[in-house]
């Protein structure tokens, strides 16, 4: 039997400069280099499981099973399954935010900066359809998503392609319009509800990019 999808946790109150490392450094740090493999090592056997299922159908067990370890390593490590959607949810941000930051061109440097919006964009919704039921359960609550480390992480990068693009306007309204076209719950009800492809998504992205950026002939 399968425990229920439970909600993501909400943020600290505080409202200071956000933190855009998703994990906290100084536990990471201690973690011996041995139980920090171990620890991805969990990781990637529930991000395949989730892929496999749907993260509402991984057991605690079954990551076990997977990774070749007794149960109570699982949560020792994670505490509960709540402690393990999140550090699955940081777990393919950290890959993602990597990407941004030293990947390939033109999801990372080294392209203009237009070429690197549209490919962010594109590299962005694919990433979070391919894990959809774990960015769904983490956007179940609307209010919260503006200010999660994630969405404070994408947004400085899209204001810093936007300035480097010289894009018209206010160029934090113009960001924050473009991450609403990304978002997981619209993006999902596109394909899902409308039937829409990701090709078209995508086309639908670079054109939007080209309108705030002054690239667009029509």
């Amino acid at each position: 039997m399968t425990e229920p999808l439970p909600h993501f946790p909400a943020p600290p109150d505080d409202r200071g400069p956000a933190d855009l490392n998703l994990m906290p450094s100084g536990e990471r740090a201690q973690l011996r280099a041995d139980a920090a493999r171990n620890r991805t090592r969990l990781l990637e056997v529930a991000a395949r499981l989730a892929a496999e299922r749907g993260i509402a159908n991984v057991t605690m067990e079954a990551i076990a099973c997977g990774a070749g370890v007794g149960k109570g390593t699982v949560f020792r490590r994670f505490g509960d399954r709540t402690g393990l959607l999140v550090a699955l949810l940081s777990h393919q941000e950290e890959q993602f935010q990597a990407a941004l930051i030293s990947g390939p061109s033109p999801v990372g440097p080294g392209a203009p900066a237009v070429e690197r919006l549209h490919a962010f964009g594109s590299a962005l919704m694919r990433h979070e359809q391919a894990h959809r039921d774990l960015y769904l359960a983490a956007h179940a609550e609307p209010g919260r998503i503006r200010t999660s480390p994630p969405y404070q992480f994408r947004l400085a990068h899209v204001c810093m392609l936007l300035h480097e693009a010289r894009a018209d306007g206010d160029i934090d309204l113009v960001a924050h319009t473009l991450l609403a076209y990304l978002e997981t719950v619209f993006v999902d009800h596109l394909v899902t509800g409308r039937g829409m492809s990701m090709e078209r998504l995508e086309v639908g992205w670079y054109d939007l990019v080209d309108r705030f950026t002054g690239r667009c002939s029509g």
